[in-house]
């Protein structure tokens, strides 16, 4: 079965998008290929035109650390993040989401930009993104840009970006420090594809004797048709002690303020609506013990 009739492997992000301009709309951005050619291999059309491969544009594969600034290109692999000592240490939700993520051969080529190109609300990476407040840089309509992560999901599978004319170039987040630390933890599903039934990621930043919350982000997904920030647990939670009682106290707040659906692909509404309290407790707990130690051991990561 033929899936496309020309493949390209640009060496650079200007090459890419004079190549999608030639083909106007024919042809496909591909990385690792993981959901790509699940997609076309399903589809009942004709060949693709063509696919353009961004693996060798160096700029798009490469992780690069600033005091201030990480940035990670769209074409950086899921084990490349794994197996990033800096990452562990200053972007640790990241590190365990990717760890999660399919099995090693999926992730020796499955791409960070792939996951969030596809806009899956269920992307692991993207949890993890959304906990970091990372942006995301685009190419759209010639304009290079940064656009806030969130801003990437249009609805399910619904990106910001039209696939056969703008790019993804990678994405930009404060690297955590200090009294900061992340976590994430995931339920899955082990039949199959290993599905999530839940995912949740935290970012937590504490007052400098570690006794008090100054500031958390709270990812939680698959929840809604997008991505989802949880606003509300993060209003009630700033300002209160890092104590178990404020531990208990936010798993109980995420169930009054968060209502799952029953997915026949992952679980009921009402198994779902128990974990959130227990993915919150934990993630939370892991995150606030790393930012009072400053150790970190990442959890739940697939070698």
């Amino acid at each position: 079965m033929k899936l496309w009739n020309h493949y390209h492997t640009p060496q650079t992000v200007d090459d890419a998008i004079r190549l999608l301009s030639q083909y106007a709309g024919q042809a496909r951005i591909i990385a690792g290929g993981t959901d790509l050619l699940v997609e076309i291999r399903a589809e009942d059309h004709p060949p693709q035109e063509a696919l353009i491969d961004i693996t060798r544009i160096p700029t798009l594969t490469q992780i690069t650390y600033q005091p201030d600034e990480i940035r990670v290109g769209a074409g950086v692999t899921h084990s490349q993040i794994v197996r990033s000592a800096q990452l562990l240490q200053s972007a640790t939700c990241l590190v365990e989401s990717c760890g999660v993520v399919g099995g090693p051969q999926v992730r020796n080529v499955g791409t960070i930009g792939g996951n969030v190109a596809h806009a899956l609300p269920a992307g692991d990476a993207t949890t993890s993104l959304v906990a970091l407040n990372a942006q995301a840089e685009i190419i759209q309509n010639g304009q290079r840009q940064w656009v806030p992560i969130l801003d990437m999901y249009r609805g399910p599978g619904q990106s910001l970006l039209d696939s056969t004319r703008d790019l993804l170039l990678g994405f930009r987040f404060e690297p955590a420090s200090g009294r900061t630390a992340t976590a994430f933890k995931r339920v899955m599903r082990p039949q199959g594809v290993a599905l999530p039934v839940l995912g949740c990621a935290v970012w937590v930043k504490l007052s400098d004797d570690g006794l008090q919350i100054q500031d958390i982000r709270f990812s939680i997904a698959p929840i809604a048709p997008k991505p989802l920030r949880v606003s509300q647990l993060e209003s009630a939670l700033i300002g209160k002690s890092t104590e178990e009682d404020t531990i208990q106290y936010a798993g109980e707040f995420a169930q009054s303020c968060i209502q799952p659906r029953t997915s026949k692909y992952r679980a009921t509404a009402e198994y779902r609506h128990e974990l959130i309290a227990v993915l919150v407790r934990r993630t939370l707990a892991l995150a606030i013990r790393r930012a009072k130690s400053g150790e970190i051991v990442p959890e739940g990561i697939g070698l």
